[in-house]
């Protein structure tokens, strides 16, 4: 399960790394040498794109030197991620990964390993996934939801933005863990997901907060639990999914930065650092409060570990949960 560091741990921890990033700069003389780039494995305009561009800016101003923002879409985000894996391991090609790159890998024949092709530098930040069901749904709690789908399986239904996904993963894993039985419907994106949830076709989506907030705020569509340990204090009266039902179920999706394997120690150390300063810049937090995300920067063992953790956990459940993309 993902780990959930106190609030005040995160604190003192981001205070320590920042205050360190001068004194790193020492430690790496001549590096920068050259511009740096940060590949996004998605289109522009997207949400990694937003997550990754204020930093690419504050790693500029820190590093003196232009960092460029690569949008390299394809592959669920394996072309990115393999030209990256493929660059020189000298600090100066990064990755904007998220949870959905340790899902998506799981399944896919990719030029390189999610564990082994990389460094984890810096864990960005988290969010929880919400439920939400379409407008006038019987469904006002999620014990009720899994009532239903446990009274007649496969009558429900939930849609997911694209094979592979954060999202297809986090409900295997939830049918998994409350051995339910519920129809998924593909899409190419969450905006038709979305309309066919408006329009009543699907029962409900599991997704980000950020993808469906207009909705939400709008009254359009009820949140009914939240996918993490603790309630989301932006929505302290909606219930986990645990809480709800019972079931021993937490998904916390991530967004971070990765390197090539093979950087150096103290480039790995200086890029950690200035990333945490980065995250908790104040237009940054508001820009992460505006997301339903939070900061969550990690040190360098952490943030690979948490790494490690959840690229395991996907891969049990695509094998448990015989997930194949064709």
């Amino acid at each position: 399960m993902p780990d959930h560091p106190t609030r005040r741990g995160l604190l003192i921890a981001t205070v320590g790394l920042g205050l360190a990033a001068p004194a790193l700069a020492d430690q790496t003389p001549g590096w920068p040498s050259q511009n740096l780039r940060l590949v996004v494995p998605f289109t522009p305009g997207g949400s990694n794109d937003a997550f990754a561009r204020p930093v690419a800016e504050a790693l500029q101003t820190a590093l003196g030197r232009p960092v460029v923002v690569d949008n390299r879409p394809g592959a669920a985000g394996s072309i990115g991620a393999g030209f990256v894996a493929a660059a020189p391991p000298d600090g100066h090609t990064l990755l904007l990964a998220s949870s959905s790159f340790a899902t998506s890998s799981t399944i896919r024949r990719t030029p390189f390993d999610a564990l082994e092709s990389f460094d984890a530098i810096q864990r960005l930040c988290t969010a929880p996934m919400v439920v939400v069901t379409k407008p006038n749904s019987p469904f006002r709690t999620m014990d009720q939801l899994v009532a239903q789908a446990r009274a007649e399986p496969r009558t429900l239904l939930y849609g997911m933005a694209g094979l592979g996904g954060i999202g297809h993963f986090a409900m295997e894993s939830f049918n998994l863990a409350s051995r339910l039985q519920m129809e998924a419907i593909p899409y190419s994106g969450i905006a038709p997901a979305q309309a066919d949830l408006v329009s009543g076709r699907i029962d409900f989506l599991m997704t980000t907060l950020a993808s469906v907030r207009g909705l939400v705020e709008a009254n359009t569509v009820p949140v009914i639990a939240v996918s993490t340990a603790a309630r989301v204090p932006d929505m302290p009266q909606v219930p986990t999914i645990r809480e709800s039902t019972g079931i021993d179920y937490e998904v916390e999706v991530w967004w971070g930065i990765l390197a090539p394997r093979g950087v150096p120690a103290a480039v790995q150390q200086r890029l950690n650092a200035e990333i945490a300063r980065a995250v908790q810049a104040p237009s940054y937090l508001r820009f992460l409060e505006a997301e339903g995300a939070r900061p969550a920067p990690l040190d360098l063992p952490g943030f690979r570990d948490a790494l490690r953790t959840d690229v395991l956990r996907w891969r049990r459940v695509a094998a448990d949960a015989r997930i194949t993309v064709n």
